[in-house]
């Protein structure tokens, strides 16, 4: 379990020395893109095209993956902030109205990590508790009902959460014991279950103890077991699951026979990942340029993007990836609609291009024609 948000004091076990106090350093946080729901949280609806921070604050720590049309980013206090579309509760503030500046979620200061669907959102506290609030028409929320919420309700008692991702109706989760869970949409048999019914609490998949990374695509999903192995499952109309065919399926299928994946991102029919000896690899869906390749044509099996072997995180989202190298710079891809490509134009790039000339970035994701990201100050 993840403590990085607690203040912690360390006392020495010998001399009569003071202890010291030791307070986690956060982040500045920047956004950029659409911003017709005040999504970017500065307050205003107008699109940027290149980075603006948020506020002066510098103590920003853990960005909502799979960020929709809202965004939600906790301090290094352990506190949870959310902005933007709200139509469904899914800011989890106990109304439906739209924030274009950040507001707190209640007063708790013990949330650890969070992700969001395109209307929904789970968050993890560090006790190991789940929450979940907003929409769920597809029993997202896993409380056992399609009731939706607009307040943080807790999924079940269990405290052995470890690992979350949510998109478009689908959660996925993997647990201390490296076992895996899933619920919401199945239409596609993106939950891996063998069928495609809808489920509204967590269901295990399978019976495996060894997942270490799981991403939720929405209508298709994968993971990284800890043999460095590669699984994904669910609709295949763009190729996205890398079995070199557009067949669908409702357990997982190996890519490829590799042990050496780190990283993986999926979104819109598109996929992107990272092996260990940082190269980064694309497949799927790519009419704007998104997997990287230099051309709009989708591919059904993995390709890797140039030969540098320095990339260390990636994001997918809709029709964009952004991704992150080993000397802190910054670069994206894809649809540039509305500036999310942060080069001051609207025109895509089927390559990847650096944003900006900063080598202090240490994580970013790819909301809906936007992009969040955090850096060191």
């Amino acid at each position: 379990m993840e403590t990085l948000l607690q203040y912690y004091i360390e006392i020495l076990s010998y001399g009569n020395i003071t202890p010291i106090l030791y307070i986690p350093a956060g982040k500045e946080l920047w956004v950029w893109g659409w911003n017709i729901h005040g999504t970017l949280g500065l307050g205003d609806i107008t699109p940027r095209s290149s980075p603006v921070q948020v506020g002066a604050l510098t103590d920003w720590e853990i960005l909502n993956t799979h960020v929709g049309m809202h965004s939600a980013v906790i301090k290094t206090d352990g506190t949870l902030w959310t902005w933007g579309y709200n139509e469904y509760g899914q800011l989890g503030l106990g109304d439906i109205d739209r924030r274009s500046s950040p507001a707190q979620v209640g007063s708790l200061t013990d949330w650890s990590d969070t992700a969001g669907g395109d209307y929904f959102n789970i968050a993890q506290k560090t006790d190991g508790t789940l929450w979940s609030w907003g929409y769920n028409t597809d029993g997202q929320l896993g409380v056992g009902d399609t009731v939706q919420r607009s307040s943080p309700v807790q999924i079940g008692a269990l405290t052995d959460w470890d690992y979350i991702s949510t998109d478009n109706g689908v959660v996925a989760t993997i647990k201390t014991d490296g076992t895996l869970w899933m619920w919401g949409n199945n239409s596609a048999g993106g939950l891996a279950l063998g069928d495609i019914v809808d489920r509204s609490s967590p269901v295990q998949v399978g019976a495996l103890t060894d997942w270490v990374k799981i991403e939720a695509g929405g209508l298709n999903s994968g993971g990284i077991r800890s043999n460095g192995t590669l699984w994904v499952w669910g609709s295949n109309s763009e190729g996205q699951l890398g079995q070199n065919n557009v067949t669908s399926y409702s357990s997982p299928v190996q890519v490829g026979s590799g042990t050496d994946w780190s990283e993986l991102s999926m979104n819109g029919g598109a996929t992107g990942a990272i092996k260990t000896d940082g190269t980064l690899w694309t497949w799927g869906y790519n009419t704007q340029g998104q997997l990287g390749l230099g051309h709009q044509t989708k591919l059904s099996s993995p390709v890797q993007v140039g030969v540098l072997t320095d990339w260390n995180s990636i994001s997918v989202r809709s029709s964009n990836m952004v991704a992150i190298k080993t000397d802190g710079t910054l670069w994206a891809w894809g649809a540039n609609g509305d500036g999310q490509l942060a080069q001051g134009d609207q025109t895509y790039r089927s390559s990847p291009v650096q944003i900006g000339s900063d080598t202090d970035w240490t994580s970013v994701e790819a909301g809906v024609s936007y992009m969040m990201a955090l850096k060191s100050y």
